[in-house]
């Protein structure tokens, strides 16, 4: 266990070092959600005017949405090291040292986390100062927390188990791809209730769905149990799922 933590100690160190050295590896997945908060709460302002609509700032609807995306970019990242790795040969003087094999997931996973809660300060403080008001002060920040978290860690498991399959950049746009296609077909843009046709069909099935009414509920009506333990109880699955997935690809990548 000791051995576990230090290495995978070392590993997140490494990562989180080379957002200096390689700063496009990380900074995408900051101003992109950035972007993307600014840009739809003014680009779709007028949602707000929407009967029932859950607040009248848009910016308290897509400042989440934002912080859940740069949350999974922040672990799809995770997925761009690791190619690069395979590529320049480090993944195989890693293999070849007594390092245990959980530690090669634990690693990226906690410099993944850390990214995310970069991401999640940033984006949160410009959303204040763009004019965000959670409804439920400082505690919104927790549900947020638990989704970006939670999100982060489906995105590291899903980047790295393509990572290691594919070993060179194809697996790269798949990851980028997969994450924009599955939170889209959510209720991003507008709530599940004034939805209609087949998104919302799709939007009710996708377990996405349900993060992001977690990681929102602060900024909205207020806290609720049901909310958040749904939320939870949908990303749970989905997040083994991926760490799975990457443990398998892992093994994969020792044939």
């Amino acid at each position: 266990m000791n051995a576990t933590a230090r290495v995978a100690g070392a590993l997140a160190v490494r990562n989180l070092r080379n957002i200096r050295r390689i700063p496009a590896a990380f900074f995408p997945a900051l101003l992109m959600p950035i972007f993307q908060m600014i840009a739809f709460s003014g680009t779709f302002y007028a949602v707000t005017r929407i009967p029932g609509f859950p607040t009248d700032r848009s910016i308290n609807w897509f400042l989440p949405l934002g912080v859940c995306m740069g949350s999974a970019f922040s672990g799809i990242g995770i997925g761009f090291s690791a190619i690069r790795d395979i590529e320049t040969g480090f993944y195989d003087r890693l293999r070849m040292t007594p390092s245990p094999r959980a530690a090669l997931l634990l690693g990226p996973l906690i410099s993944a986390w850390v990214r995310t809660l970069i991401v999640i300060a940033t984006v949160v403080a410009i959303g204040l100062m763009a004019g965000a008001r959670p409804a439920s002060g400082v505690w919104a920040i927790i549900p947020l927390l638990i989704a970006g978290l939670a999100l982060s860690t489906v995105g590291v498991g899903w980047a790295l188990g393509l990572a290691f399959r594919f070993r060179d950049m194809r697996g790269a746009a798949i990851m980028q791809l997969s994450v924009f296609v599955t939170l889209f077909l959510t209720s991003a843009q507008t709530p599940l209730d004034v939805m209609q046709g087949w998104l919302r069909q799709v939007a009710r099935l996708n377990p996405f769905t349900y993060v992001l009414d977690l990681s929102r509920q602060g900024f909205l009506e207020g806290l609720a149990w049901d909310t958040t333990l749904a939320g939870v109880a949908a990303a749970t699955p989905v997040a083994a799922a991926t760490l799975t997935f990457a443990w398998r690809g892992l093994a994969h990548l020792d044939r």
